[in-house]
């Protein structure tokens, strides 16, 4: 579903801010990740991934687990 007009999302408001979107998984691979990234030198947020919006054959998965699933996105410290 579109935002409405000059609402921005969550992902540009970040993208803004220097925050680059890595990739969403689940919770099996994502303190690993985090690990992963930090051990890089990059400062790591991680997001609920419910805000975004999944591929059309996703949806029906998507909706029922997408709290299951969180966002990772990094910049630079």
């Amino acid at each position: 579903m579109p935002l409405p007009v000059g609402l921005k999302s969550r992902r540009a408001t970040l993208e803004e801010q220097g925050w680059q979107r890595q990739f969403t998984t689940d919770q099996t691979r994502l303190e690993e990740m985090v690990d992963f990234y930090q051990s890089l030198g990059y400062e790591v947020l991680v997001e609920s991934a419910c805000d975004e919006l999944p591929l059309p054959e996703c949806e029906s998965c998507y909706e029922k687990f997408c709290d299951k699933y969180k966002t990772i996105f990094v910049r630079r410290s």
